[in-house]
């Protein structure tokens, strides 16, 4: 009897169609659950947000009630109004906003290039540098609190951007080089000889070949110096001590502080929280387009 004969065979088993049918059922019925687990995690991760949203819009009264009030029905803005007709919130945007633009576009100029140094030459000390950049990430960044202070301080450089930005540079720079260079090893270098054999210069065949398809890593990597600049607070609360230069981590704070010695407004520290986490929400509504065309379109170039 031949393998055909016997696969007809096994398929012509009376019990045969009944195996297929519990199968599918049990696959479907894992589906389901597994769907439903991912309903579940998703629902208790954004009741946090959903929580700071809705108490944003509700007045102080009714947030000190003892019964909670899960729908916003019958709130309103005013909240909102109040936080920003203080005279702080933009002044502090915009110093986030600088910060946090001077960090993501000089760590990826800086990374980027260490990334090719490390991954395309072999140089001596190249392990030593590798070796370097984890250490320096084992750093804790409260044991440099008093030198950084100095450091700025004797450069003039305290309540600045320039200064609180060379800090957080140096921070995230490390890491950021470690993420790239797994990017740039993954991308053959024999795509830009084959591209040099066409007819191309080195050039032009990193900008046409190697540099689009590092577009995700380009990508990953500034959002994570974008949070680490937006959300960091133990460093500017050193290098930034006036108010008038707070960036958003520390106006909050102080709003927070401001609204305590008059008995806590909660309603108005969930719209200050609130406006906070929007820019970082619309940011990544942004990347994460660029990020999967990045991805797609590196799959097809490969």
């Amino acid at each position: 009897m031949t393998a055909s004969t016997t696969a007809r065979t096994a398929t012509t088993e009376p019990g045969a169609p009944v195996r297929r049918v519990r199968s599918r059922r049990r696959i479907r019925v894992s589906r389901v659950l597994l769907g439903a687990l991912g309903i579940v995690l998703a629902l208790i991760w954004v009741f946090p947000v959903y929580w700071m949203v809705n108490s944003s819009l509700l007045p102080n009264v009714i947030l000190q009630n003892s019964t909670p009030t899960w729908l916003p029905f019958g709130g309103s803005f005013d909240n909102f109004a109040a936080v920003v007709q203080g005279g702080t919130f933009f002044p502090a945007l915009g110093m986030s906003v600088a910060v946090a633009l001077i960090t993501v576009v000089c760590c990826l100029a800086f990374a980027f290039l260490a990334a090719l140094a490390i991954s395309r030459f072999r140089f001596r000390g190249r392990r030593s540098f590798v070796l370097a950049v984890l250490l320096i990430q084992m750093l804790p960044a409260e044991g440099l609190f008093i030198a950084q202070y100095k450091l700025m301080g004797t450069l003039g450089l305290l309540n600045t951007v320039v200064g609180v930005s060379i800090l957080y540079i140096a921070a995230v720079v490390p890491f950021t080089i470690w993420m790239l260079r797994g990017f740039v090893a993954g991308i053959p270098a024999d795509l830009e000889e084959a591209a040099m054999v066409d007819g191309l210069s080195r050039t032009q065949a990193f900008l046409r070949i190697t540099f689009p398809l590092l577009a995700p890593g380009l990508v990953a990597s500034g959002v994570y110096a974008f949070l680490q600049a937006w959300n960091e607070f133990t460093v500017a609360l050193v290098i930034l001590p006036q108010s008038s230069s707070a960036t958003l981590p520390l106006w909050l704070r102080g709003f927070v502080q401001q609204s305590a010695s008059r008995a806590t407004d909660w309603g108005q520290v969930m719209a200050a929280s609130t406006l906070v986490a929007v820019p970082v929400i619309i940011f990544f509504l942004i990347v994460q387009g660029r990020m999967t065309s990045g991805l797609v379109s590196g799959a097809v170039k490969g």
